[in-house]
Formats: C-alpha cells, structure tokens, sequence
C-alpha cells in the first residue's frame, strides 16, 4: 500500500474520531477547525519543530595525568545529526576507538585521548562544520587538581582554547546565555506569551499573569531538573502545543463576546500551564546536564536567563502595539489584525500538537 495513502486515510479517520471526542467534551468547533486544516497540510508537509537550537555538548575530565575521558553529544534534529566534528590538535590522539551511542534525539560518543605534553591547557579544539548551523556547544572541562571551565562556543566562532579556571563566573555565565537563548528561540513558549498578551488587555492583570507563569514554571523547572519529578518528554511537548491552542481558542472566543476561562481567570490558567512549560524548560537543560559542583548556580541562571529572554519578548510586542495605536489605522487593524494573529498561533499550535501526537507512534 502507498505509504502516503495510507496516512492520509489514517489522518482522515482519526480526524472524524476526534471531532466527535471534541464535540461531546464541549469544545467550540472554532477549535476543531483549526485542528483539522492542520491536519490535512500535515500529511502532504515536513515536521516543522519548536526546539531546533537545542545545543551539542563536549564533557572532558582528566582521569588521569595527561589522559582525559571525552563525552561528545550532538544533538538529532528531523532525524538528522548535527553535521558537527570534533578536531582536537595534532599532539591529541584517541588511546582507542570511540563508543558511539544513538539515543532518541542525540548521539553520543565517548573516548579516551592522551596529550603529548601532559595537558590540554592552552591548546585549541575546533568544532569542523560548526559555523554552518545555529546551534552552540556547551563545553565543560575539568582536570585533576579540581580546576575546571564551562564556555558557550558560537557558530561565530567555532574553536575553543581549553583555559582552566576555577570559573563559578564562566558557569553562571554560559548558562544564562543559554537560558536567553532558549525562551528566544522556544517558539512555542514564545506563542504562549503573545497569546496571554493578546487576550489581557489590562496591563495590571498582565503582570499578574506573567508572574503567576513565571512562579510555577520555575517550580517544576527546579523540580524536574534536579530529578525529584520525572515527566516524560513527548506527552510535555505535545501537552504545551495544546495550551497554546486552547488560549488562542479563548481568544477568539473573546473577540466573538464569549468570555472563558482565560478571559476571567489568566493567572490561573497561566499558573496550571506554567506548571507545564516548565518541564519544557527542563527538558532542555537536562539535555545539556548540570555541573555538579555549581548546579544551584547553573539552574539559578539559566531560569534568569528564561526571564530575560521572556521579558525582552514581552516588552517588544507591547512596544509594537503602543506604536501601532498611534496612527489613525488602529481600529481597521484591531478589526483585522488580532483575529489574524491568533489564527496564526492557534495554526501553529495545532501543528505542533498533531505532529507531536503522532510522534508517538513513529
């Protein structure tokens, strides 16, 4: 059978299902249309996904004097790896062959090389191919008398000249680099936002809302970060692709005069799906792990780095409706353009969640 019939078929059947499962629980059919026109795009197009920075990770760790264990971790994006190398200097050789495990969404290789000179200090690691992605590489060395580094190496620049220091400042640094990093290129946690913006129009109960998203994703960010909740992956994902349709829903609702629960409770509903998003957000710092020596520093800043990151986003949208309410086009495009964007971040939503939802069974 042809494999795209078949999934097309699929698609249809299971959107008749859902329909009906949608219906009965009461949701509007404003919802289901969006689903479904999703849906349908959704047979015939690649994913497209939310996380697509998500960084590689290079561990070394001297083991003994002038033999070090490498751990390199390059993250699997759409099913490929990241075309990134690893080039250490001509004095740098690998005592055996590399273990290469494939995990789910990342590859990882460990091997054990020796220097030469007896030390790594000083001396330059090239990163081959990085310069044409946008991802970044974590790098944390640690030697033997306990000295240790953590650096954020950029497409820009793609090399690094191993220093060692005991660096609690270069820690804090690159993690809250990296928390900036990941709220600004986090789509879906960044379509969350606009809809919370969109749909409060009392800059009072927005800052209310915010907080309240802000308090309880950096709960179960500490919580699931430092393992004392254990959330799977996939279902969090597709979950928060569900809370941004179902705010953009509410918006809509809105604008037709049916307030819902969002409309009359925002910092509920954003403290119930902060709750969530903050598992999102754990999920990518896991990725990249803790330094256990300064993991209170690390996840202190990277959550930092979150706020920053969401507040930038925040401040930039109101500052473009504050400038758009100075001409004298404000009411054609209240008409015309809030209806549009919510569309847009409902479209996008559903996409998201369709496609993480199948994800299951791939």
């Amino acid at each position: 059978m042809n494999k795209q019939f078949f999934y097309t078929e699929t698609s249809t059947w299971t959107a008749v299902k859902m329909k009906a499962m949608l219906l009965r629980l009461g949701f509007s059919t404003v919802f289901f249309q969006i689903l479904l026109s999703v849906f349908t795009v959704l047979a015939f197009v690649t994913p497209l996904s939310a996380h697509e920075t998500r960084p590689a990770y290079l561990e070394i760790k001297e083991s003994s004097p002038g033999q070090y264990n490498v751990l390199w971790r390059t993250p699997v994006l759409s099913g490929m790896r990241l075309p990134v190398k690893l080039k250490f200097p001509d004095d740098v050789h690998s005592i055996k062959d590399p273990l290469v495990i494939e995990l789910a969404d990342s590859i990882v290789e460990r091997r054990i090389i020796e220097s030469s000179d007896g030390t790594l200090n000083r001396k330059r690691i090239d990163f081959i191919g990085l310069q044409g992605t946008i991802t970044d590489v974590l790098v944390r060395t640690q030697m033997l008398d306990g000295t240790y580094s953590t650096t954020l190496v950029r497409p820009s620049q793609p090399w690094i000249d191993i220093t060692m220091s005991s660096g609690a400042f270069a820690v804090a640094g690159a993690y809250l680099v990296h928390g900036i990093e990941h709220i600004l290129f986090g789509f879906d946690h960044l379509l969350f936002v606009l809809a919370l913006v969109l749909i409060i129009r009392s800059f009072r109960v927005l800052l209310f809302t915010i907080t309240s998203f802000t308090i309880a994703h950096s709960i179960t960010l500490a919580l699931a970060t430092l393992g004392w909740v254990n959330v799977p992956g996939p279902p969090v994902e597709a979950a928060i692709a569900l809370s941004i349709l179902l705010v953009a829903v509410e918006t809509i609702r809105q604008e037709k005069g049916r307030s819902g629960m969002t409309a009359k409770w925002p910092w509920v509903v954003a403290f119930s799906f902060g709750l969530l998003h903050g598992f999102g957000f754990a999920g990518a710092l896991t990725s990249i792990g803790l330094p256990q020596s300064d993991i209170p520093l690390a996840l202190f800043t990277f959550n930092v780095g979150v706020e920053i990151g969401q507040l930038t986003f925040i401040g930039l949208v109101l500052g473009v409706i504050a400038l758009v309410r100075r001409f004298k086009t404000t009411a054609i495009l209240e008409r015309y353009a809030l209806p549009a964007t919510t569309y847009v971040i409902g479209s996008l939503a559903a996409f998201w969640f369709i496609e993480r939802l199948t994800g299951f069974w791939r």
